[in-house]
């Protein structure tokens, strides 16, 4: 199975660009981990305050791993996200089964 992590949000008014800077370097950080098969960032059609954020991760113990590290690390250097968020984001976990998730190759 492959876990793969979904969240949508919305950065308030004047902060698009650095939310969509601060996501883009977790997300860098997310690549460079073991344990995560990648990640990726897509910008609404209509409204390009809209962010759609996708990692995908071998395992739920890599996922929450690397999660760990993230709050450890980048959130106590740049104080997180959250602060530039319009209101709370839609956060799923799925799971996928591998032979389904390798069409992305």
């Amino acid at each position: 199975m492959v876990w793969m992590e979904t969240i949508v949000c919305s950065g308030k008014k004047g902060s698009s660009a650095r939310l969509r800077r601060m996501i883009k370097a977790r997300l860098e950080y997310k690549r460079r981990q073991d344990g995560c098969l990648g990640a990726w960032i897509g910008q609404g059609a209509e409204d390009d305050t809209m962010l759609l954020v996708q990692s995908a991760f071998t395992t739920p113990e890599a996922w929450k791993r690397i999660s760990n590290e993230i709050k450890k690390s980048l959130d106590v250097q740049d104080g997180g996200i959250e602060t530039l968020l319009l209101g709370p984001p839609l956060v799923g976990i799925f799971e996928i089964e591998q032979n389904e998730f390798k069409i992305l190759d």
